[in-house]
């Protein structure tokens, strides 16, 4: 159990590692789901969830980091599992693991990621902002959790406006300012 940030998910996977634990599940406090295994609530440490970050592109390369980084941003069902499962095999194989596209542990990630990106991809054509009192302020209700894929295109297009861009599927919010 732990509290839903990539940071926190990270400081799970080492945890995992350092106590030899293999997880059966992975949820976020105050989830609600009801399981027959003991839970143990983890809490965010930075400096593990760092020591696992900089692992992955020594351990894998940056294909296999780009896809848990933007994996963990997808809607995709039980997407720790699956990050955790991919994270298993590409520790144990290397960065040929990018290469291996029909083991399940990897195109399942893939076709997340590839659904979180086409999404983004919509949503900078499709987004429309108004003007409140001189900020611009737009609404979004996609699937996957894409503000930190759409930041650096709406801070570029709109380098010289303050704005704001609320995901009212996961109730987080974008800000740009001048």
């Amino acid at each position: 159990e732990y509290d839903g940030s990539f940071a926190g998910f990270l400081t799970c996977v080492f945890e995992a590692y350092a106590n030899k634990e293999e997880p059966a599940c992975f949820l976020t406090y105050g989830d609600g789901r009801v399981t027959l295994w003991p839970a143990r609530a983890v809490d965010t440490d930075d400096q593990k969830a760092r020591r696992v970050y900089r692992s992955l592109e020594r351990s894998m390369g940056l294909q296999a980091k780009r896809l848990v980084t933007y994996g963990f941003l997808t809607c995709l069902e039980e997407r720790e599992l699956r990050l955790w499962e991919f994270l298993r095999l590409g520790y144990e194989r290397g960065p040929s693991v990018m290469r291996d596209l029909t083991d399940p542990r990897v195109s399942v990630l893939l076709k997340a990621v590839r659904h979180l990106t086409n999404e983004a991809h919509l949503l900078k054509g499709f987004t429309r902002f108004s003007d409140q009192g001189g900020v611009l302020a737009g609404e979004i209700t996609p699937k996957n959790r894409a503000l930190p894929l759409l930041r650096p295109h709406f801070a570029a297009r709109y380098p010289g406006e303050t704005l704001v861009l609320y995901d009212r599927t996961h109730r987080e919010a974008l800000f740009c300012q001048k």
